[in-house]
């Protein structure tokens, strides 16, 4: 590799760095405190440098990565997001009576197997990125040790997610052998030149069973309420959102370079899926009484409405598509943020009577988990409202009617499940469930809900700076 290739690539360096120094620190002297800023100093150091990468791009690093503007916009919203996620997770771990330190390292592995899928342009990279991913989560997600449910569901997730890396492994074996390319723009041209064959289409259809596992989209959804119930609070807001953020930027990149709008077999599946998740995940919601489950739910019914404005195609819809998953990130963080704060080791406040009164006993938090829930419905002054109706206008643009009139249905739905945890908060009670009587109330865990309330109604009320730099970066990626 030349100097300049590996300047292009100095944030994932340092990412990837990071963990071997907690390891290595570790290995003289366990200090939770210590780790906590190693890591947080590592995250910042890299932010710094997507900042001075982008005066390089775009280089292409040896066929397999391309480092551009798109790339280094999607590490630096899954740096920001990992950022939060080390806020929300201090006090939480810090209660953890086994190892703490080995949580930021996994931590940072799953973050770089994210990077490396935003910036893939190799199915080669793009397996790595999202092996080093799920390796990552099986240890994550069965972290607590003490909670037989989050052993059992690090298992199950240890078990699907190899079935779908199976099935992501064999479609690209099977593009290979009718197109002979592994990089995305090899197979683009050799799309356009001979078409879609019957071989190629089942490797392509086979790919979409692997992404729809690791986008939890309908049918290939089941993991995701159970990994989501049983997960740490901190854990399932960093599934919900950096794990999924990284495939959802090589699928954006994958889809443009291959122009498979053009192709109706191919919009035809994705139409499918969308449609199923987005009616299927808002009326599962509907039936669940744990915070948690309904959240995991939701999440499905998002990844539906994002796949509208992917649809959509071109500029709009690149642009609407990740307007709308970069505001996804800040609620569900913000969140699962909140569910970490009420929550300790022993117990979490998962259950939407655990939240009956609390406005009436911590009215901050109350409110800052209302505003949450207003921008996941799409409530006006909110950025769940905006990127809502982005996504929205892109899919009229397209002329997608059939997908537009059941994302407006599903998420009139969607309003009642988020309501009624709303209406639990705000209902006066003589028995207030006693969540959030630990000391989760840290600085750095308010500090964070605070800054993710204060962007979730700023970019509600003036979105146009993010807009901007989206547009910006879709400009120099079609």
């Amino acid at each position: 590799m030349s100097l300049f290739e590996i300047e292009s690539i100095l944030p994932l360096i340092i990412i990837a760095g990071a963990p071997v120094i907690i390891m290595l620190s570790i290995a003289v002297k366990r200090n939770h405190l210590f780790t906590f800023w190693l890591s947080l100093l590592a995250l910042a150091a890299a932010l710094y440098y997507i900042f001075q990468t982008a005066l390089l791009t775009p280089v292409e690093v040896k066929s397999i990565l391309i480092i551009d503007n798109f790339s280094l916009f999607y590490i630096g919203l899954l740096i920001s997001s990992v950022f939060f996620v080390f806020l929300l997770s201090f006090n939480y771990i810090e209660k953890h009576q086994g190892s703490r330190e080995e949580f930021y390292i996994l931590i940072f592995l799953a973050l770089l197997g994210s990077s490396v899928m935003a910036s893939a342009d190799h199915f080669v990279s793009l397996f790595l990125g999202l092996e080093l991913l799920s390796i990552s989560l099986y240890a994550l997600i069965a972290y607590m040790l003490n909670n037989d449910n989050s052993l059992e569901a690090g298992i199950k997730y240890l078990v699907l997610a190899s079935v779908s890396s199976a099935f992501l492994l064999f479609g690209m074996a099977l593009i290979y052998a009718a197109y002979g390319k592994m990089d995305f723009t090899g197979i683009a041209e050799a799309l356009a030149t001979e078409g879609i064959s019957a071989l190629s289409l089942t490797g392509f259809a086979l790919i979409i069973v692997g992404v729809g596992f690791k986008l939890a989209l309908v049918p290939f959804h089941m993991w995701t309420p159970d990994i989501y119930q049983a997960a740490a609070a901190p854990v399932t807001g960093f599934i919900a959102s950096v794990s999924k953020g990284g495939m959802f930027a090589v699928l954006l990149r994958f889809f443009s370079e291959l122009n498979g709008h053009q192709y109706e077999s191919l919009t035809l599946l994705f139409s499918i899926l969308a449609i199923a998740s987005m009616i299927t995940g808002n009326l599962l919601a509907l039936l669940q009484n744990n915070v948690k489950r309904i959240l995991a739910y939701s999440s499905i019914s998002h990844f539906g409405y994002m796949l509208v404005a992917f649809l959509a195609g071109g500029n709009m819809g690149v642009e609407s598509s990740t307007f709308y998953l970069a505001v996804y990130f800040i609620t569900i963080l913000g969140s699962f943020g909140i569910v970490s704060i009420l929550s300790d080791y022993n117990k979490e406040a998962e259950h939407i009577d655990d939240y009956k009164g609390l406005f009436w006993k911590r009215p901050v938090i109350a409110v800052a988990f209302t505003a949450m829930l207003f921008s996941l419905a799409g409530i006006p002054l909110t950025a769940g409202f905006m990127g809502k109706y982005y996504v929205l206008a892109a899919g009229v643009n397209a002329s997608l009617w059939t997908l537009v009139i059941v994302l407006a249905g599903a998420s009139v739905i969607g309003l009642y499940y988020y309501l009624r945890i709303v209406v639990s908060m705000f209902t006066q009670s003589d028995s207030i469930v006693s969540v959030g009587k630990n000391n989760s109330y840290t600085f750095s865990s308010m500090a964070a809900v605070g800054i993710l309330t204060v962007l979730v109604i700023f970019f509600g009320v003036y979105p146009a700076g993010l807009i901007e730099v989206i547009q910006y970066i879709a400009k120099s990626f079609l």
